[in-house]
């Protein structure tokens, strides 16, 4: 339970920590309101105070400019009237009318899995109805408050409006930072809310407060932006690069786990030794099964993969143990997934693992793959190419779509894991892995539930300080969150705390699948940018002005003004008929050198942050239609056809070699990607191991994703 205090207990709470309130007293009946009054100078604010009055204004218990003593005994004698007998009326407090046209609002709150957050918004009359707030968790620096500011969407209230002087940031920040001391020096607190601060001459100003105090035992959990990474488990070696693995419930039927787990990992190219069991002794594609764990040698495997009926499992993990193995992937299922009875065997099997000294994952899962070891342990397809991306996932659907992007895009994969249920190793427990595995690049997790908010914190925040992390998370509408605890039995969180624990690490949050994969696909193969000003480069001017468009309403990029000497330069490279403008349309104008020089100039001036570059493939497919048209390779088609395709993959090349040379990203997209993917265009791009993006949006997004996080870093490297 959780009392609430009156505003001016509350205030007094409050006072010592710097939080900006005007000068006001309490005063406990009429006289006494009117001699404050008149040490507090008119015009003056008059409210009715007491431990159980939260909305004040609803209830008419506010009087507004009151300029005289006679309307300040007045007010305070209605106000004093009006007091019902479970408010707990102390008196009224006087205070000076503050003026501005802009009312924020701040505060701490709790949220039931990551506990004390630090909360900045547009209040006053606006909150519920723009609920535009930003949220971090206490504590919180500087430079997180500064950029709980950015994220509002009304954020440009912020400017000069009305002829008022923009508001003073630093001075908002300092009551955000105000407010992440009392989350975590006052245990007690639950929540405070300040609404509004007033804007007055570009500084805020608390007029009002209310802080709610927990009683002793129930208090919420510490604050957790603080939380320390634990250290990865050294048994993940044993998992993504075992020097042999057992497939435990082997079957001859195609149709079965235990078939296809076998097969995968024998046609992923695995190079360690490879074990069966199934009870016949059968001999499953040229394996010869043992008929239990226990008919193995000793050290022959350090990796079960478990495809037995439930009721076998802790026979064969016992067996495992003793012969060496040291984890463990559960495909089996009927667990936390089915029911209390379900859970109570899951939590059963939490402790046997616990008491053997295996690293447990699943049950209910999908299955590994590591590509560093050609490890492919999994009940499904894909296989993908090798790479730096490493996936998490408390889906196993997710793991196949990102590593069935990875097939089509060439853009590779170094680790992928399905947790499961995640009954004892989850998404956090693997990004603590994912930070120090020289493999890993990019981690890339799908989230929808987080049991342990200190756990969880603590894994994202030892993998976003070693290297980007991009997260999607389902289960973000009441719709998703039911599914999402139907099929994991996930615990939701509040969507605006997940928002802003994912900023204040630099974690890349996505809202779809496909961005989630660009976005890990673009820090995987592209450099880290020097800031968002962006130039496109176009063949055509449509798609250009679609880019434009994308990049102009991207709060993280700039479609920067062509600077006069790099126009220049161009200039004597085109005919006069393009664009002499960014987007730099070619219009027709390129021979045979005009991109790939034009990409070098435009990456290489030091004013341009990132490039864009569409209508690769273009040509290529025309030369397709050519090439089947039949009438190749006659009439000329032969020549024209080859001239096509090869200045294409020419001009894929170019870019890439432009962006390594300069360290500019260079971001090719084409619809050619998807519709044609043979075509030499895209073809190309995936070669030179990049994403060929679909579309000019999804290019756009994928960079403001790559520009973000340089500046979080940038930012967090000042002193």
């Amino acid at each position: 339970m959780a009392t609430t205090s009156s505003e001016d207990d509350s205030k007094q709470l409050l006072r010592p920590y710097g939080i900006p309130f005007p000068p006001e007293e309490l005063a406990v009946d009429p006289d006494g309101a009117v001699a404050a009054a008149e040490r507090v100078g008119p015009p003056v604010v008059v409210k009715l105070c007491g431990d159980s009055i939260a909305h004040k204004s609803e209830r008419g218990l506010v009087r507004l400019g009151l300029g005289d003593p006679e309307a300040v005994r007045t007010a305070t004698e209605e106000l004093l009237a009006a007091a019902r007998p479970e408010d707990g009326a102390t008196g009224v407090l006087v205070a000076p009318v503050v003026t501005g046209h802009r009312e924020l609002i701040a505060g701490v709150a709790t949220d039931p899995t990551f506990g004390r957050t630090v909360v900045v918004g547009i209040g006053g009359v606006l909150t519920e109805a723009l609920a535009d707030v930003s949220v971090r968790l206490a504590p919180i620096s500087h430079q997180d408050a500064l950029d709980m500011l950015d994220d509002l969407r009304n954020s440009a209230l912020l400017g000069s409006v009305r002829g008022e002087p923009p508001v003073d940031r630093d001075a908002v920040a300092e009551v955000a930072e105000s407010l992440s001391r009392v989350a975590a020096t006052r245990p007690d607190v639950v929540s405070v809310d300040l609404n509004p601060l007033i804007v007055a001459d570009g500084r805020p100003v608390a007029v009002d407060a209310l802080v709610e105090i927990a009683d002793d035992d129930d208090r919420p959990a510490a604050a957790l932006g603080d939380a320390a990474p634990r250290g990865a488990d050294p048994r993940f070696s044993a998992l993504f690069d075992p020097a042999g693995v057992i497939i435990a419930g082997a079957s001859t039927h195609p149709g079965k786990f235990g078939f296809v787990s076998l097969h995968n990992l024998l046609t992923s190219g695995y190079r360690g030794a490879v074990h069966a069991t199934n009870r016949e002794g059968a001999t499953v594609l040229g394996v010869q099964c043992a008929t239990d764990v226990a008919e193995l040698p000793v050290g022959s495997a350090d990796l079960v993969f478990v495809c037995t009926p439930k009721a076998a499992v802790p026979d064969v993990l016992r067996q495992a143990a003793a012969i060496g193995v040291r984890a463990a992937f559960l495909a089996s299922a009927g667990y936390g997934e089915a029911g209390e009875e379900g859970r109570r065997d899951q939590r059963a099997l939490v402790e046997l693992c616990d008491e053997l000294g295996i690293l447990l994952v699943g049950p209910n899962g999908q299955g590994v793959v590591s590509t560093p070891s050609s490890l492919c342990a999994q009940i499904v397809a894909p296989y993908p190419p090798a790479g730096g991306i490493s996936v998490v996932s408390q889906s196993g659907n997710l793991v196949s779509s990102f590593l069935n992007w990875s097939c089509v895009t060439g853009v590779g994969v170094a680790r992928a894991l399905s947790a499961g249920n995640a009954a004892a190793t989850g998404v956090a427990e693997v990004l603590e892995y994912y930070a120090g595995d020289p493999a890993t690049s990019v981690a890339l997790a799908y989230v929808e539930g987080v049991a342990d908010g200190h756990r969880f914190v603590s894994g994202l925040r030892a993998a976003s300080d070693s290297k980007p992390v991009v997260v999607l998370k389902g289960g973000t509408t009441s719709g998703g969150a039911r599914a999402a605890a139907s099929h994991t039995g996930s615990l939701a969180t509040d969507d605006a705390t997940f928002d802003g624990l994912c900023a204040q690490f630099g974690v890349t949050r996505a809202r779809s699948a496909e961005e989630a994969f660009d976005a890990a696909a673009t820090f995987a193969t592209q450099p880290e940018p020097s800031g968002g000003r962006v130039v496109v480069l176009t063949t055509v001017g449509g798609w250009g002005v679609v880019a434009a468009d994308a990049i102009t309403s991207h709060p993280e990029l700039e479609l920067v003004e062509l600077p006069g000497d790099l126009l220049a330069g161009i200039d004597e490279l085109l005919p006069p008929r393009w664009s002499r403008n960014n987007p730099v349309d070619l219009a027709g104008g390129e021979t045979r050198d005009t991109v790939p020089v034009v990409l070098d100039m435009v990456a290489s001036h030091p004013d341009v942050d990132a490039v864009v570059f569409l209508g690769i493939g273009i040509q290529s497919n025309q030369a397709r239609l050519l090439r089947h048209g039949g009438f190749h390779p006659d009439e000329g088609t032969g020549r024209i056809v080859e001239y096509h395709e090869r200045q294409d993959e020419r001009y894929a090349r170019a870019a890439a070699e432009v962006s390594e040379r300069t360290g500019t990203p260079v971001l090719t997209a084409t619809e050619l990607a998807v519709a044609f993917p043979d075509n030499p265009g895209p073809a190309s791009v995936r070669a030179t191991g990049r994403l060929c993006y679909p579309s000019a949006e999804r290019a756009v997004v994928a960079l403001g994703h790559l520009v973000r996080r340089a500046r979080h870093r940038r930012a967090r490297r000042r002193p």
